[in-house]
């Protein structure tokens, strides 16, 4: 599945979806991330199903039980390792989720960013372009050998889900 990609799914099916996969989140904010999600996706092309799903597996589905926090607005684990290094903190979700957004372009593209890089890590993406697929994420995005299976689970979950 090419991250460079249009999407299937929209803002009201992704908060659903969400939702469904965590009742205890705050509604108003599931609705605002994926309005944030699609909006930021299409200024960037990119699929905006798949940039939803790794921010459901990075978030534990916007639980925030890992070195990430939710005050972070950091929606993909920018920066974080460990405990030391627990991630970047953004101002505000949109800057977080466009951070996210131009981070997945870096990988997946080697054009240029058509909004302000906000993303203090996409300057150490190199080369560009090098995971223009879901599966060419695991090894470079993340380490976890089972990574790019993790996410297609999630986006089939997606999609059964909105049928």
């Amino acid at each position: 599945m090419p991250i460079i990609s249009r999407s299937r799914l929209n803002s009201e099916q992704l908060t659903a979806f969400l939702m469904y996969m965590n009742p205890n989140a705050d509604e108003e904010r599931v609705k605002r991330i994926s309005s944030i999600y699609i909006e930021e996706c299409e200024a960037e092309s990119i699929n905006s199903d798949i940039a939803f799903a790794q921010m459901c597996l990075e978030t534990g589905f916007l639980s925030f039980k890992g070195i990430v926090k939710s005050e972070m607005n950091n929606f993909c684990g920018l920066g974080a390792i460990d405990s030391v290094h627990n991630g970047i903190v953004f101002k505000d979700e949109t800057t977080g989720i466009r951070a996210h957004i131009q981070h997945l372009k870096a990988y997946a593209s080697k054009k240029p960013l058509k909004r302000e890089c906000v993303d203090p890590r996409y300057k150490y993406v190199y080369p560009k372009g090098k995971a223009p697929n879901l599966k060419s994420l695991t090894g470079k995005w993340a380490t976890d050998p089972e990574y790019s299976n993790k996410l297609q689970s999630i986006i089939k979950r997606m999609y059964l889900f909105a049928l």
